[in-house]
């Protein structure tokens, strides 16, 4: 029955992953609502937004593990409710700290299910062309729901209260758990598999803290004390897994997959399109609410040539991959993705078309990159660890997503600050170079003429800023094009 109804199996887990992907940037429209409702300290806004990512990245390798033992279905059905249950937890939260657990309970639920939902893609097309479009129209799900979070939050603030970003899961997965119960398979599952507890513990501790040092790091005004701590524990107990790993003979990541180019070049391509896609995105919403003065539902919807235009290019990219291989859509890409970028770079005080059109192209060559990655590591390994390569991309997104905030927000931060010069009777403080929010905030208080200097002048080296950025985001995806290009052509040879 299933193969009838592998389509809508596609949507059944399509509608999953749009969730659990939107969850991850649905609070950042909400997030000044929701502070001042919940009285939460600077603190506590870290956390309530930190708290999903760095859970679900600790969680996802013992997921994976699990889903491969126990059944991906089975793995998938039991995350549903557990996740319809945490959003309503997270939806009528009374205080910060009950929302900070329940964004961590949210975390769990989408960790149980993100491994198994391309494992029963996977399974379920049988047929090699249908399986690269079906990865694909997956792979623009996931590629395009992060962009439309933001989207999605502004447009339900819009009506309703801020607990609705999170009370709209719950009709979704009340719909989805019935049909997903009755029309996907079971695929997967070996008992014979041992459960490495222990492994699973010390993946997850290293990955928390090593992520959780990486923001840490990002933080304009950041601790180097807290940043070393977090570092060395990650890197600890990150050895300990690794090396664990290495000894066993049923290992929870199999780091021989790697030796393998093309598996090894969709890991890589997976980690580069997130930097990419988060440092583009982090400074462009910024430079359209702060420097031009735009909304942030308005902010977000000038954003969103880039999710449509992975959502068009993933499955198109999957019909095409049979034709021209996995080698040629990860090259293509990042051309394309560098193109778009600069082209933002060469009109961003031009016309608004072309600046849209430009950020069309750079969505086009993200999602067929994307799409290609998670071919080529999905196709690069055996059927029984379908479960661990799934979990190994998921946290190479979720690393990616962490490297874009931290390396391109830390550019940003260091020439905002450094072009920032500001006149000797001008009366501010050190925190205007801090950021440009920072200023405006100053530039709020002062006189009209004080404010209007201020505030010229923290836009300007905003735009140097976003330009810097932009241009180191364009030379990365250039290069990783470039050594793309060689290694696998090296290993076509061989």
């Amino acid at each position: 029955m299933h193969a009838q109804n592998r389509w809508l199996i596609l949507v059944i887990i399509s509608s999953a992953l749009f969730l659990i992907i939107t969850d991850m940037t649905v609070l950042y429209t909400a997030l000044p609502r929701l502070t001042q409702a919940l009285d939460a300290t600077a603190s506590q806004k870290l956390w309530i937004i930190n708290a999903y990512p760095l859970v679900v990245a600790g969680l996802l390798p013992g997921a994976g593990m699990l889903s491969d033992r126990i059944g991906h279905k089975k793995m998938f059905i039991a995350g549903l409710p557990v996740f319809a249950l945490a959003s309503l937890c997270a939806a009528f939260s009374p205080s910060a700290q009950l929302l900070i657990a329940s964004r961590a309970f949210l975390a769990a639920g989408a960790a149980m299910m993100m491994p198994a939902t391309l494992s029963i893609v996977r399974h379920v097309f049988t047929d090699k062309r249908e399986r690269a479009l079906a990865i694909g129209i997956w792979a623009a799900v996931a590629s395009s729901a992060a962009a439309l979070g933001p989207v999605v939050g502004g447009a339900l603030l819009a009506y309703f209260w801020w607990g609705a970003v999170f009370l709209i899961n719950v009709p979704v997965v009340m719909l989805v758990l019935p049909l997903a119960a009755y029309l996907i398979p079971h695929c997967g599952g070996n008992n014979k598999r041992p459960c490495d507890l222990i492994g699973s513990l010390q993946v997850m501790l290293g990955l928390v803290a090593t992520i959780y040092a990486l923001k840490e790091l990002s933080k304009p005004a950041f601790s180097l004390h807290d940043f070393a701590v977090a570092m060395m524990f990650g890197t600890f107990f990150l050895t300990l897994f690794v090396r664990r790993q290495r000894q066993t003979l049923s290992p929870m990541i199999d780091f021989s997959l790697f030796r393998n180019r093309m598996f090894a070049s969709g890991v890589g391509v997976a980690i580069m399109s997130m930097i990419a896609l988060v440092g583009v995105e982090l400074v462009l919403s910024q430079r359209l609410q702060l420097v031009l003065g735009m909304t942030p539902l308005l902010a977000a919807l000038c954003i969103l040539p880039i999710p449509l235009a992975s959502a068009l290019a993933g499955p198109l990219a999957g019909m095409l991959m049979p034709r021209y291989g996995e080698r040629s859509m990860l090259v293509g890409g990042f051309v394309l993705t560098a193109l778009g970028i600069a082209g933002v770079v060469l009109l961003y005080q031009g016309n608004l078309i072309m600046q849209l059109i430009c950020l069309f192209i750079i969505g086009f060559g993200l999602g067929g990159a994307i799409t290609a990655a998670s071919t080529a590591i999905m196709l690069n390994a055996p059927e029984e660890k379908a479960g661990m390569v799934a979990s190994i991309e998921d946290v190479s997104w979720e690393l990616g997503g962490v490297l874009g905030i931290t390396l391109l927000g830390g550019l940003m931060t260091a020439v905002y600050s450094h072009s920032l010069v500001l006149p000797d009777n001008l009366p501010v403080g050190e925190l205007a170079y801090d950021s440009i929010d920072e200023a405006l905030r100053l530039a709020g208080n002062m006189g009209a003429d004080s404010a209007a200097t201020l505030t010229s002048l923290a836009r300007s080296a905003f735009d140097q800023a976003f330009i810097a950025v932009l241009i180191a985001a364009a030379l990365l995806v250039s290069l990783s094009a470039g050594i793309l290009k060689f290694a696998l052509r090296q290993q076509v040879r061989h």
